[in-house]
């Protein structure tokens, strides 16, 4: 729970806002074709001449890597694929060459690859079942950091490669699933930690030169611990905590002498932090209510800098260029789809280097996220995103949509989301629900759910109908539920345990039988196994349990129509689970329609996957919620 209580007349006033706001119009309709029209970016590197930043974009249908000038102009697409997404990872830090991570059709075994000026390109770690993440550059640019999986597809090792030879050399052998979450700039320290629950870990500081293996602040309480980054001088370890807290705040430990002190503390969780290169500023990111506030400090004063004041949203993804004359950022908000910016520290002016939004679709139109909270059965105060469409007018009742975000533990956030926007643009109200053991609300909230998962976090789904009748513009008949992985398993789980709760369910790649799903879960996430199991359930002791709360085990109870969108290359959430629930659902004839990417996995990154699912995905709510046919 969030320390700052929220009294009864602010939560009515929330409420009654929510409810009572009339800001009625008409608005152009728009296909989801025009919606995925709109470029999705990420990431952001400088080139070694900090002339050019190289960003990741979907404008081809699936990601390439792109460049595009500091001082503005026309983004060059510099990678070619047609089949895999790329990410980029970084410029090299003294010429023009680049680091990308891909996988192939979603598998999740991701590789790194140089791309050479000339446009030739290597696979790094061309082992076909091993999977690589990208650590970091050394501070010396001799070598890049990075874990693997190859010698024990359990564990990721820590790799050293060295950018002459391209040969790479183990580091650290990790035989019992800890996690490197940050390298020293001298080389000498590893910071390590080991999940053991959700709300519990150990942080460990290896020497490499002694090869002590030192264990961080023993505790028997639940305490969370997340390495961030080293000082410049290598002398200290920044960290993120939420001992004796709700939320998690930064702290410095000093290697010498072992003596640790708080460095910066907010009212929410601090996400990250960290230095530019040499340490003249420091970057943190704070999950204040479901929403990214960046702060950067200059080191020497602890002062934060003046950051651009930028309306109708939030700065992301800050990058700080190796001179630290220049910042990348991303914005973003509910109408607005990421755009990448750069900010000049010296003349404290920006630039905005994209317009990524499709021309054809009038913001104005699309509708601001609002931030509420309802009481749930126990009197539990839930928050949740709420989107209501400019057209409806409570005279004329309109169907309603329960959204839960995946995880378990995820959190639904404001930001640019299409295919909710794609949803309210044709009359649909949805509520984005931040049901008990969702992340960002404290420790407390977030431990809620566990063993209790399709009950009381379900309940809090089944509660948000209430909201949405009080607003006065739902029709109570015509609420339905909608979710991915673990929010597939909540649509599930609504239609199976609380079968006269929701008139549909929208199910995408969502689990129906938990005993295979953590049985089969992919080797490499091994050192979270136990965490899982704490928070789950273990499916070797705890077998009846799992089988409750699968609605695969229970899905003659079934009776209203449901949607299934599953990729074929999932590795999380096989597709034989939604193939099991589908063919169990069409037992009780009742309606059920089922959509297969044989190019996809968790989660559906090519455009034209995505106009496919979410055409079918309004087509099945007209008919079956909306009750009438899409125009």
């Amino acid at each position: 729970m969030h320390k700052k209580i929220i009294s009864v007349v602010l939560l009515i006033a929330l409420v009654s806002f929510a409810c009572k706001k009339s800001d009625y119009r008409e608005v152009n309709k728009y296909t989801i074709e025009q919606f995925m029209d709109t470029v999705s970016i990420s990431g952001s590197s400088f080139s070694a001449d900090e002339t050019k930043i190289l960003f990741s974009s979907n404008q081809t249908g699936i990601y390439n890597a792109f460049t595009i000038p500091v001082e503005g102009g026309e983004p060059t697409q510099i990678t070619q694929s047609e089949d895999d997404a790329i990410f980029v990872i970084s410029f090299f830090p003294n010429d023009n060459r680049i680091l990308y991570s891909s996988d192939k059709g979603g598998n999740e075994i991701n590789h790194i690859y140089l791309l050479n000026e000339d446009g030739t390109v290597k696979d790094l770690t061309p082992d076909e079942k091993a999977k690589s993440m990208f650590m970091g550059w050394s501070f010396d640019e001799k070598s890049f950091f990075y874990g693997s999986n190859k010698r024990d597809q359990r564990f990721f090792d820590v790799y050293e490669m060295n950018v002459e030879t391209f040969t790479p050399k183990m580091v650290y052998q990790n035989d019992e699933g800890y996690f490197a979450g940050a390298i020293s700039r001298d080389k000498r320290y590893f910071a390590l930690v080991k999940s053991i629950t959700n709300h519990n870990s150990n942080m460990y500081l290896y020497d490499r030169e002694t090869q002590e293996l030192k264990h961080l602040f023993p505790h028997e309480d639940d305490v969370n611990y997340s390495p961030q980054t080293f000082s410049t001088n290598s002398k200290n370890l920044y960290f993120l905590t939420d001992e004796n807290n709700e939320f998690t705040y930064l702290k410095r430990y000093d290697i010498e002498t072992g003596q640790s002190d708080i460095i910066e503390q907010a009212d929410w969780d601090i996400w990250y932090s960290y230095f530019s290169r040499n340490g003249k500023y420091r970057v943190t990111g704070i999950n204040e209510d479901a929403q990214t506030v960046i702060k950067v400090y200059e080191t020497d004063t602890n002062q934060p800098i003046p950051l651009p004041e930028l309306p109708g949203g939030n700065i992301t993804s800050v990058n700080i260029s190796k001179s630290e004359k220049l910042m990348t950022f991303y914005f973003n908000g509910s109408r607005s789809p990421n755009n990448l910016y750069t900010y000049n520290f010296e003349t404290e002016k920006y630039t905005k280097l994209t317009d990524t939004m499709n021309p054809g679709i009038n913001t104005e139109d699309l509708v601001n996220a609002e931030i509420v909270r309802y009481k749930s059965f126990d009197n539990l105060e839930i928050p949740a995103v709420y989107y209501k469409p400019h057209q409806i007018k409570s005279e004329k009742k309109a169907p309603a949509l329960v959204m839960v975000h995946g995880g378990p533990g995820g959190q639904a956030r404001i930001g640019y989301n299409p295919y909710v926007q794609f949803l309210v643009n044709h009359g649909y109200l949805v509520i984005d629900v931040n049901n008990r053991g969702s992340s960002g609300y404290g420790k407390t909230f977030f431990k809620m759910d566990d063993k209790k998962h399709g009950d009381v976090d379900l309940d809090d789904c089944v509660e948000a109908k209430k909201f949405l009748i009080t607003t006065g513009y739902v029709d109570e008949n015509k609420i339905g539920i909608i979710g991915g992985s673990y929010g597939g398993y909540m649509v599930l789980a609504a239609l199976t345990f609380r079968p006269d709760a929701f008139a549909v369910g929208v199910d995408l790649f969502g689990i129906s039988n938990w005993v295979r799903t953590l049985k089969m879960i992919p080797p490499w996430w091994e050192s979270f196994k136990k965490a899982l199991y704490e928070e789950l359930g273990n499916p070797e002791t705890e077998l009846e349990y799992l089988r409750s709360i699968s609605p695969l085990f229970h899905a003659e109870k079934i009776k209203k129509p449901l949607m299934v969108l599953q990729g074929a290359n999932d590795p999380r959430v096989l597709k034989v689970e939604s193939d099991e629930i589908v063919e169990a659902v069409k037992k009780n004839n009742v309606p059920v329609e089922y959509v297969i990417f044989d190019d996809e996995g968790h989660g559906f990154v090519k455009k034209e996957n995505q106009i496919e699912g979410f055409k079918a995905v309004l087509k099945f709510l007209e008919k079956y919620l909306k009750g009438e046919s899409e125009n």
